[in-house]
């Protein structure tokens, strides 16, 4: 299981600096860890909101307000906890394992209509909180949430996220023309490869098909 600062040091590999950091909350004193501190959660929270991830997807029933929605909307909801993205808005008798058997990423306008999400919009109230309105009544919410623990990535992911970073550290790290072209370069990597390659097996992972581990009866009748 790759920590933290496992994850700033392949960062750091990736620009060919030999500083090996210990701890970045709070920095362990060295300029890396500084840095590191400051650019991996931004790192972290960009990866996460660019593909809905099995680790940090979430389904939940919504809790309604008492409030009345505006024209247009039958009912509100709360955003749920820690959701940093909403995904899409389902009626109440949805397969519980629907969203498990996406296979790409469900932004996409194909990808929802599998998911057969309902209309929804989120607005801000005055006291800064956010509504959900829709006119699904006991409605679910499949969402994106914010997500720290790195044991929960996969080791795809832990290598995405290290690329990510090292595109973030290069300028601060390297300095001038040479760190904006290393940095374009580490992005350029992290988008052709790292990336593409997390979110297949991530894509993968949530195929489901009951029939893989079965033997159809007229084959074991032969047996």
């Amino acid at each position: 299981m790759a920590s933290e600062v496992d994850i700033c040091n392949t960062a750091l590999g990736h620009l060919g600096d030999e500083a090996v950091v210990t701890a970045i909350t709070p920095p362990d004193g060295s300029v890396q860890a500084m840095h590191c501190a400051r650019f991996y959660p931004m790192a972290r929270d960009a990866l996460l909101e660019i593909h809905p991830w099995r680790c940090n997807t979430r389904r939940a029933n919504l809790a309604k307000l008492a409030i009345t929605p505006p024209i247009g909307w039958a009912f509100a909801y709360a955003l749920p906890n820690k959701c940093i993205q909403p995904i899409a808005v389902l009626m109440p008798d949805a397969l519980p394992d629907l969203f498990s058997t996406v296979n790409t990423n469900i932004l996409t306008p194909a990808a929802t209509d599998t998911l057969n999400s309902q209309d929804f919009v989120v607005e801000s109230l005055d006291d800064d909180s956010q509504v959900v309105y829709t006119n699904t009544d006991l409605a679910q919410m499949i969402y994106r949430v914010t997500l720290t623990d790195t044991g929960k990535f996969t080791p795809l992911m832990v290598q995405a996220l290290a690329r990510y970073l090292a595109s973030f550290l290069a300028g601060p790290i390297i300095k001038g023309t040479d760190g904006v072209a290393v940095a374009e370069k580490q992005l350029e990597m992290f988008l052709k490869f790292d990336l593409p390659r997390a979110q297949m097996s991530d894509a993968n992972a949530r195929q489901s098909n009951p029939y893989n581990n079965s033997t159809p009866a007229s084959i074991a009748a032969r047996a």
